[in-house]
Order: structure tokens, then sequence, then C-alpha cells
């Protein structure tokens, strides 16, 4: 298990940063990254076990994290993970959203209707529910906070066979980031995107593909050459949700690696 170094400061220093999904993936990146420059983090999913090893890589690293157990398609689990947050450390300035599933594979017309049911309630509904809890709070607080949804770039950018209904949902995620955007400005909260493309966790990989035949893949069709690394897709979360980006209000960052182009 590796480590990653927290820096004795940062561009997050005393601030809490809430990141759903963060039992792996980019999510885990992102909030290994946030503690790494002074963060105090939450992590939230559904699965505790996840969230304990995330919360032990950055306590290993020198950083603080709290784990919390919800499922934010439910309105109740969204606003008992603010009020931890909360309560724990005193303040909420970042959240990241992230909590999402993919269901697909097989075209449209074949989807099970519980898998359309399903991304739309975690994809859609959940960050829907998340953002309110989440801007409910920052509103109240004299420094506001700042929002980065994670979307895709399936649906707001490209399309790909068999995930129709998940290019739906993260085009919905896009456009609802947006409209709270421009509803909460004012408010002193802002709300951005980061929309990875290929990045290098097993929901890039095909049925059947390797690592290595990804690789190989991305080289043929990607114009970088290769899929976006976990940390890459966590550094443009960190960017928006940073000082360096406070002009920056509901942009949608792009990173895939010239895939969309």
């Amino acid at each position: 298990m590796t480590t990653q170094s927290t820096r004795p400061s940062g561009r997050f220093d005393g601030r809490t940063v809430l990141v759903t999904g963060a039992g792996s993936g980019i999510d885990r990146a992102t909030a290994r990254a946030f503690a790494a420059e002074g963060a105090r983090v939450v992590v939230a999913g559904r699965r505790p076990e996840p969230l304990a090893e995330t919360v032990a890589l950055i306590e290993e690293a020198g950083g603080t994290a709290l784990a919390v157990t919800a499922d934010v398609s439910r309105a109740a689990d969204a606003e008992a993970l603010v009020r931890a947050a909360v309560d724990r450390f005193g303040s909420l300035d970042v959240a990241v959203n992230n909590a999402g599933v993919f269901r697909g594979g097989t075209p449209l017309a074949d989807l099970p209707e519980d898998d359309w049911h399903t991304q739309l309630a975690v994809n859609v509904t959940g960050v829907h529910l998340a953002l309110q809890a989440q801007i409910r709070r920052m509103r109240t607080q004299p420094s506001g906070g700042a929002i980065v949804n994670v979307s895709s770039t399936f649906g707001p950018h490209t399309a790909s066979p068999g995930a129709a209904a998940y290019s739906a949902t993260k085009a919905a995620v896009t456009a609802l980031s947006r409209g709270a955007a421009l509803d909460h400005i004012g408010d002193g909260v802002r709300v951005n995107v980061v929309s990875p493309g290929a990045t290098a966790t097993g929901m890039s990989l095909r049925p059947g593909e390797t690592e290595a035949g990804r690789a190989e893949r991305a080289r043929a069709t990607l114009p970088l050459g290769r899929v976006s690394a976990t940390e890459e897709v966590a550094a443009a979360v960190l960017y928006l949700a940073s000082d360096d980006a406070a002009s920056l209000v509901g942009t949608d960052l792009v990173v895939d690696s010239g895939g969309s182009l």
C-alpha cells in the first residue's frame, strides 16, 4: 500500500472538504490530494470498508480524515453527512460529488428498467440532494464555499455504444451544476464541474480487457496516447475548488486525454 506525503502547508489549510464516493478511484485520489494540501477531509460512501482504507491512507501520510457511511440518493443521508462534517470540523468549505454507478453495455432498448432507475437515483438525484444539503450550509458561512461535481465526457461531450442511459444522467449532472452555479453564486457558493474521460480505473476497462490491453487501445485512439491518471483528474478538482479559480462559475473542465476532440 503506497503512501502520499502530506505537505506542511497548502491551498486548503484549515478547510473542511467533503468527498462522496471516496472509497476508490478518482475520489480516493481526490480525498488524498486535498489532505496533502492541508484539508480536513470527510470521505463518504455506501460501504464502510473502502472508506476506512481511504482514511487509513490519509492518516498514514499525516492527514486528517473522517469516514461517514451515507447514501446520498436519500435526502436524510445527504443532510446527515453535512451535519457530520460540521459537527466534527466546524464548517463545510468544499464539497466534491462523485457518487455514481454505471449500468450499461447493452443497447438502450435492452436496458432493464431497474438499471435506468438505479442510475437516475444515484447519479442525478444523489447529486441534486447533495447539492441542496451542501449549499444550505455553505450559504450561511461568511466564506461561502466551493462545490465540484464530477460528470463525464459521456453525455455532455461524446457518446459511446451501450452507455445511453449513463450518458443521459451525466449530461443531467452538468446541466444541474450550471443551474446551481447561477442560482447560488450570489450566496457565495461556487459550483463547477470536472468531466473525466477514460481514466485509470476499472470503469474504463472493456469486458475482458486487461490494463495492458487498455493501454494499447489508448495509444491508438486517444490523442495523448494514454488514459488519464486518477491523480490528474484530482488535480483538476482541486484547482476548481481553490482560490486560484475564484472567477470560475459553472465551468465544465474536461480531462480526457483529448478523447472528445
